[in-house]
């Protein structure tokens, strides 16, 4: 009877040892997911460099932005895409957002460029300077002050 009890509390053991290196081992899923993405947008557009990551966003730089970030992963947004520029966005820094956001959301690049166009767009005197729209399943929000632009594009994770 002993050994039988033994032998009891050791499969015991080895099954929750199993269970809890089952449950760390998919815990990193989401970070390594979200840096697979990043390294996709490092070789799918040049000049990006990867930089650090902090709190689910991840750094990127690129010399026709002053700023793009990629949000990770979070309770309501399944991914998001932020790039800051001029006051006025130059023509490479849209085609740099819109190849990003191919990427990351994986819809043709024209159907981005369409998109991330059309938000800047509507920038002005009729409805501000700051601008939310859906496009394509996707919500974009453009939005400018005296010095410089910025785009989000971002998808629920009820999308």
């Amino acid at each position: 009877m002993h050994s039988y009890h033994c032998s009891f509390g050791r499969t015991a053991v080895f099954a929750i040892v199993v269970a809890l290196s089952a449950v760390l081992a998919s815990q990193p899923a989401r970070a390594d997911r979200c840096d697979d993405l990043a390294k996709e947008l490092k070789n799918g557009i040049d000049g990006i460099k990867i930089g650090q990551t902090a709190a689910g966003t991840v750094y990127l730089a690129h010399p026709r932005a002053r700023e793009i970030t990629l949000g990770c992963s979070s309770k309501n947004v399944s991914n998001q895409l932020f790039g800051k520029s001029e006051r006025k966005p130059t023509p490479a820094f849209i085609d740099l957002m819109a190849s990003a956001a191919a990427i990351v959301f994986t819809l043709p690049k024209d159907d981005m460029q369409r998109g991330v166009t059309r938000c800047y767009r509507r920038l002005g005197i009729f409805r501000g300077d700051d601008v939310a729209s859906r496009y394509r399943r996707l919500d974009m929000r453009c939005a400018r002050t005296k010095t410089e632009s910025s785009i989000t594009i971002s998808r629920s994770k009820d999308q």
